[in-house]
């Protein structure tokens, strides 16, 4: 039977983030409000008797303010020796009355501090958790950890084992979202539990010596489409969540069962492993309501998704692991090189629409079912680039990690002007016409051979002038390769004996935003025996092409990134470099045949340096 593992953090913030304003609208502020701090209370209390209501345990994360309040502090125990619930420790809610006289800053995230300051902060809250407990705890979070800040806290407290280390795709689209104010870029981790590298907090390690030395899990389990497509906020296990993207009916949330079911069907891509994750802090089920809903609502809402899950476990379905538990768990018999599998389908618009997503040490890689299989992101975690935020850092706000496609916010398959997009995708061609797979819809299942994952597409029809073709494609990813392999095969055409070209390409760049970065220092290059052409991208537009090429590349010095393809056989391969309205470049490797045949292709991702 497959496994179902489900963790459920609470968190007693004092001082809400939004709890604060909504209480005291006209007020000077004032973090020590006994009706804010009382108000908070009584939701973190009514939030864990209905867990417990429902058979469920939780992961209790103190805030730091948390520690300063007797009855906080009291009800963790309490629930800790009742119910077997885990006492843990977070660093959301850091506002506080004793906060600001200590630090005297009214920064919100651990991940922004300058890295002396994170590290204050740290032994801070380490020091008065163990003043209160009597213990150091064994698990940590925050919206995002960056893998400097959990080095630290790992060479402190080595007993920690498990963090909530960052928000699933809670970058610009979440940012844009929130008037411009949303301070949390963090696009391009893991949706589902990893195992950090301790060069990148994104990144899966790649080994034991890479193994930063805990489980991360992501804050909140996401739709890993609907929140592609739009705000991370919106969509995911958390009821206020989903009231919040009106992704509900009367006032009945559906749409929250339907997420938990499409997260017990990952099993299926997973060896029998399947996650989910619900965090949520006091500051969502606010008296005064919250967005357009009102408290019974937010109340119904959250007793009716704890219920859910309740149910499940009653059914022998589900196991309700504390956050160090689940880490114990998550590392039983798991080689680093395992990837994470989904192949998720539309659960929120009813459509038949399909993406494949993809990630272990090497990358993580998502494809359209609805533009033909198209590759729409892909980020190079082979470079384990070291990219600390903060204060003092480079990066400050942005703890993204890069991508070199992404089909949104670098235009994809169709681009509104001039030249070209960021996708992954294989062009059939006849004469003077050809015809992109992006725009062809297809569905896909799933498959393992050995330590080979394999996503196959129904075939799809392409219709010339004259004559049509049937084409299906093929994704092959092996354990430990860095590579996809990439079939395309053309069955059959009313037409055999005319010509077709099958030109698999790769249209990239590189960043975190939706803005373009420079590409000056980009290498281009192509190799067929003795034959080579290279150039270094300066935003000329130059192509070049080879007859039986060995191998197409692109060198990305600023994501220290080696980006390849090559062919199993005779096939030309081309470059072509872009300019300032179009700022991508391309590589390609093409093939003729008549009739029935295939291009096989091998697209890998490796650290340049």
């Amino acid at each position: 039977m497959a496994a179902f593992y489900v963790n459920i953090v609470h968190r007693p913030e004092m001082v809400p983030e939004y709890l604060q304003k909504e209480a005291e609208q006209g007020k000077v502020e004032d973090l020590t409000r006994r009706a804010v701090l009382q108000e908070s209370l009584d939701i973190f209390r009514t939030q864990q008797q209905i867990a417990h209501a429902n058979g469920l345990r939780t992961t209790v994360q103190m805030t730091y303010a948390s520690l300063f309040n007797a009855e906080a502090v009291a009800l963790a125990q309490e629930h800790h020796a009742r119910f077997g619930d885990e006492i843990g420790l977070t660093f959301l809610g850091l506002q506080c009355a004793e906060f600001r006289e200590k630090f005297k800053s009214k920064e919100l995230a651990i991940w922004l501090f300058a890295l002396d300051d994170k590290r204050r902060i740290v032994d801070e809250l380490f020091g008065k958790f163990f003043e209160v407990f009597g213990f150091y705890p064994t698990s940590t979070g925050s919206y995002y950890m960056d893998a400097e800040l959990v080095n630290y806290i790992k060479s402190r407290y080595p007993q920690v084992k498990a963090a909530v280390a960052t928000c699933w795709e809670e970058g610009p689209k979440a940012y844009w979202n929130a008037n411009n104010s949303w301070y949390t870029l963090l696009d391009g981790g893991p949706w589902n539990p990893w195992i950090p590298s301790k060069r990148n907090i994104h990144c899966p390690a790649s080994d034991e010596a890479d193994d930063i030395g805990l489980v991360a899990i992501p804050h909140l389990s996401r739709d890993l489409m609907a929140v592609f497509d739009g705000p991370g906020s919106y969509y995911g296990t958390h009821p206020q969540n989903i009231l919040r993207g009106m992704a509900y009916e009367g006032r009945e949330l559906p749409y929250f069962q339907n997420l938990v079911d499409q997260y017990r069907a990952l099993a299926k891509y997973n060896r029998g492993y399947a996650y989910n994750m619900m965090f949520v802090g006091p500051g969502w089920m606010s008296k005064s309501g919250r967005w357009e809903a009102d408290y019974a609502f937010l109340l119904k809402s959250y007793q009716e998704g704890l219920a859910y899950y309740g149910e499940l476990k009653q059914q022998g379905l589900l196991q309700d692991l504390t956050m160090s538990e689940f880490a114990d768990v998550y590392r039983q018999g798991r080689p680093y090189s395992r990837p994470e599998c989904a192949l998720w389908r539309d659960i929120l618009y009813g459509s038949r629409r399909q993406m494949f997503w993809y990630a272990d040490p090497a990358m993580r890689l998502c494809l359209d079912m609805n533009q033909g299989g198209a590759l729409v992101d892909l980020r190079p975690y082979a470079a384990k680039l070291l990219r600390p935020c903060g204060v003092g850092t480079k990066a400050n706000q942005d703890a993204s990690y890069p991508f070199l496609v992404q089909s949104l916010y670098r235009a994809g398959y169709f681009t509104h002007y001039a030249g070209e997009g960021a996708v992954k995708s294989c062009k059939i061609g006849h004469g003077g016409e050809q015809v992109d797979l992006c725009a062809c819809r297809t569905q896909a299942s799933f498959s393992e051979a050995g330590d080979t994952r394999i996503v196959t597409l129904e075939p799809v029809t392409i219709e010339f002038e004259a004559f049509s073709v049937r084409v299906q494609s093929e994704f092959r990813l092996t354990e430990g390769s860095g590579e996809v392999e990439i079939i395309r095969r053309v069955l059959d055409s009313t037409r055999p004996d005319a010509e077709l070209t099958i030109d698999e390409y790769i249209t990239a760049c590189y960043g975190t935003t939706e803005y373009p970065e420079d590409l000056t220092g980009v290498r281009l290059s192509l190799q067929s025996g003795s034959a080579s052409e290279a150039i270094d991208y300066a935003y000329q537009c130059r192509e070049a092409e080879l007859a039986d090429v060995q191998c197409v590349e692109a060198v990305i010095p600023p994501v220290d990134t080696r980006l390849s393809l090559r062919a199993d056989g005779a096939a030309s391969g081309y470059f072509r470099e872009g300019f300032a309205f179009s700022p991508m470049y391309t590589l390609g490797i093409k093939k003729t045949l008549r009739g029935q045949g295939e291009l096989r292709t091998w697209l890998k991702v490796a650290k340049a340096s």
